[in-house]
């Protein structure tokens, strides 16, 4: 088993001292508010560096003494942090043995905040085949659902949706939450309390993605027309075109997204 001590964690996940004393400055008037900054930061440095493979699984995280010490932070934060990555499945602690990183299997991969850890860096493009494939499965087959069993209420709100991403454009952050409810709306018209439950994740997934496609830059598409499909073929009450149509606003989604640096570059050529 490797081991990889948390001792250089400032310099692994960009956790440094400057910033640390900014946060202490912020919060010196309320400690209470400090520890839940100082545990939430630890959190996401500790995931970002984990998602993004600088640990792997089965890696031991020192202590928590030595840790908080070397972080120059509470035993409480560090706790905490820790406490935030085994409730998203990226860590265990086990009495003697310590804590280490879980496999990824066992990762809760549609939580909003270790999604958008994938994305703090460069995701690998085998996650971003899986993550468009999930969105497939899930909301094509809840546009058939929702031409069957939507409301005028629900059409309402994502005819709302797409005049918010005209209006907007999802190079603004108020287009992009425009676009996220006309999916949650869409999600919300199958009237299934487990299509509607991952509603959180498809919108985490959605919005991670959006920004993705953007970073290098603008949308070369205008993905509005899809969405007006969608919705056309919902409001038809035609549950085969819904589905279609949802399945290719996705399919032309992952089209428009770039794949990560990492795959294109060329494969080195061997020398004789």
């Amino acid at each position: 088993m490797r081991l990889r001590a948390i001792l250089n964690f400032r310099v692994i996940a960009g956790f440094d001292s400057s910033r640390m004393k900014k946060l202490r400055h912020l919060t010196r008037q309320d400690p209470r508010s400090k520890t839940l900054r100082l545990h939430g930061m630890i959190a996401r440095e500790l995931g970002i560096a984990i998602v993004s493979g600088q640990y792997g699984p089965g890696d031991l995280l020192v202590g928590e003494i030595a840790s908080s010490e070397r972080m120059d932070v509470s035993r409480t934060a560090y706790r905490e942090a820790v406490r935030i990555l085994a409730a998203k499945g990226l860590v265990e602690s086990k009495p003697k043995v310590g804590t280490k990183v879980s496999t990824k299997n066992k990762w809760h991969m549609l939580d909003p905040d270790v999604l958008a850890w994938a994305f703090e860096t460069e995701p690998d493009l085998d996650l971003l085949d899986k993550l468009f494939e999930l969105r497939d499965i899930v909301e094509s087959s809840a546009a058939a659902l929702a031409a069957e069993r939507r409301t005028s209420a629900q059409l309402k709100a994502m005819q709302q949706g797409i005049e918010g991403m005209r209006r907007h454009s999802l190079a603004t952050e108020e287009g992009r939450q425009a676009d996220l409810d006309f999916h949650a709306a869409l999600l919300q018209a199958t009237f299934n309390p487990f299509i509607i439950a991952m509603t959180q994740g498809v919108s985490a997934a959605i919005s991670k993605t959006t920004i993705y496609k953007q970073r290098e830059h603008p949308l070369r598409r205008d993905p509005i027309p899809d969405h007006v499909d969608v919705y056309e073929a919902i409001a038809d009450k035609d549950t085969q075109r819904a589905q279609m149509k949802m399945s290719e606003l996705i399919r032309l989604a992952r089209r428009d997204t770039p794949a990560p640096r990492s795959a294109r570059r060329p494969p080195r050529t061997k020398t004789a």
